[in-house]
């Protein structure tokens, strides 16, 4: 960990507070996600600064007063990075969200690479890298997060900041020949070169990494075995390793033993009664794969009749980037395909295969979905990690379910020989497992589902935290070691064949 005498700077997109506009002021709520809370504490009880956007263009002492009132309720500095309408809409609807985002997901084809987007990136960039350094001693270390703020630490060392710098990126990265499409890749790439430490979610993000820095004209030499190397690039030295992020298993496992959650998974037996239920969970967006899930469960009835009334597809979409066209006519092809499939299958007064939501869930309802579901269908098409699967095998309790995850998530490094894993573009593949999860004789859910249990609590978010700061301030890496019997990684890292 960082020691007492250093402080931790955090530096994300947006600060872990949510403010909204209220009568006479500002309203303050805390903000949720796996980042926040693995670091509140640690910045809690290490003291620190968190950097970020409030998540509003309006500028004024009022709303400055009002983030420094949450951080000093919360123990730690909060530090806002004013951004204007301009910049919100072209560094992060634009670079990071029409850019960065499709072509890390390998979906280049939705790509914008619209030129005054990189220059908003870069000018944000160094906007919250003046905040960072106006802050930042040379003790200190600074852990900057994910693919909007790659620049953040060239622009720290171009204002003379000596503070050593980490980065982790929460999303996967690309291989060279989908990477080679932007047109800003080399000095994209010789910006992160600036960090002392990269850190990646899998072994298969941080090879396509060290890959794609062939790409540059500094000759690049990598030392070292293991999850964490170093890499020498011109005059420049630092880490690279892989860090998979993971969830607070014991509060996760806690709250979902609540007589509450439990009374409301039971209840959802009632309204379902006599059948299995799949559970699907996904914000709203194009590389989660729900309409291929859709597709793959009308499959699985028309190929397996007599699963018909034995199941129930739970299918919750959560809004997101309601504004974008794109995510508008992705949510009318999800409602007309669940219209589809129910239009052919439901029986009047009685059994409708799917049930769909959109809207966000209360805490208990998410907690008793994840409780009452006896298969969970983990699907998209590309994601860092995915951290619905180890949610829910953290709140499966009785450990008598089975999770279908996508072999394009992260999370099958770390899953893949527990869960039944699939390609999510294979319709009649998934809808094969949905038929061999639901036959699955009890012994053999049970031993799945304890083995995966077992390893989230293991690698729960604290070793996560833990793993990325030992490595940024370790002298000798091989005092850094896997554990033993696992190879080069501190999971089990699964590659699909």
């Amino acid at each position: 960990m960082i020691r007492p005498r250093e402080r931790l700077i955090v530096v994300s997109n947006r600060l872990p507070y949510v403010f909204a506009r209220a009568e006479g002021g500002w309203r303050t709520s805390p903000g949720s996600g796996g980042l926040v809370s693995a670091l509140v504490p640690v910045l809690r009880n290490r003291g620190g600064t968190w950097v970020g956007w409030p998540g509003t263009a309006h500028v004024g002492p009022d709303l400055e007063e009002a983030v420094r009132a949450a951080g000093a309720e919360a123990g730690f500095a909060l530090k806002g990075v004013a951004l204007d309408e301009t910049d919100v809409e072209r560094f992060y609807h634009g670079f990071s969200n029409e850019v960065i985002w499709p072509l890390f997901h390998d979906l280049q084809s939705r790509c914008n690479f619209d030129p005054a987007y990189w220059q908003a990136y870069k000018r944000v960039n160094q906007t919250f890298a003046r905040v960072v350094a106006a802050e930042a001693e040379a003790r200190d270390f600074v852990w900057v997060h994910d693919y909007h703020l790659m620049n953040v630490a060239h622009e720290l060392r171009a204002l003379g900041s000596r503070a050593r710098a980490g980065f982790f990126l929460h999303i996967p990265f690309p291989p060279p020949d989908i990477y080679l499409a932007l047109p800003w890749r080399q000095v994209l790439l010789q910006a992160l070169l600036h960090f002392d430490l990269v850190g990646f979610q899998t072994a298969r993000d941080r090879r396509n990494f060290l890959q794609c820095l062939r790409l540059l004209p500094e000759e690049i030499e990598v030392q070292g075995k293991g999850n964490v190397v170093t890499v020498a690039a011109g005059a420049r030295t630092l880490r690279v390793g892989h860090f998979p992020i993971s969830i607070d298993y014991n509060h996760y496992m806690r709250q979902a033993a609540t007589a509450q959650v439990a009374a409301r998974a039971a209840e959802l037996h009632k309204l379902l009664p006599r059948r299995k239920l799949i559970l699907g969970i996904d914000r709203l967006d194009y590389t989660k794969g729900i309409p291929q899930r859709l597709l793959a469960f009308r499959n699985t009835l028309e190929r397996y009749p007599e699963l018909r009334e034995r199941i129930s597809l739970i299918q919750v979409v959560v809004p997101s980037r309601v504004d974008i066209r794109d995510y508008g006519e992705l949510r009318t092809r999800i409602e007309h395909l669940v219209g589809a499939i129910n239009g052919a299958y439901v029986q009047p007064g009685g059994w409708v295969p799917v049930w769909y939501v959109y809207g966000s869930l209360t805490r208990t309802d998410l907690l008793a979905y994840y409780r009452a579901a006896d298969i969970a269908l983990v699907t998209p098409l590309k994601d860092g990690m995915n951290l619905v699967a180890k949610e829910y095998c953290a709140c499966s309790i009785e450990e008598d379910c089975v999770l279908i995850l996508s072999e394009f998530a992260g999370a099958a490094a770390q899953l893949g020989r527990s869960a039944l894993l699939v390609n999510p573009h294979d319709i009649e593949g998934v809808a094969d497992t949905i038929h061999r999860a639901f036959h699955m004789d009890r012994a053999e859910r049970q031993a799945r589902m304890r083995r995966m249990r077992r390893s989230i609590r293991e690698y729960d978010i604290f070793w996560w935290v833990d793993a990325f700061l030992k490595a940024a301030i370790a002298k000798d890496l091989a005092a850094f070691p896997a554990p033993a019997g696992e190879g080069e990684s501190l999971v089990p890292d699964y590659v699909p064949i």
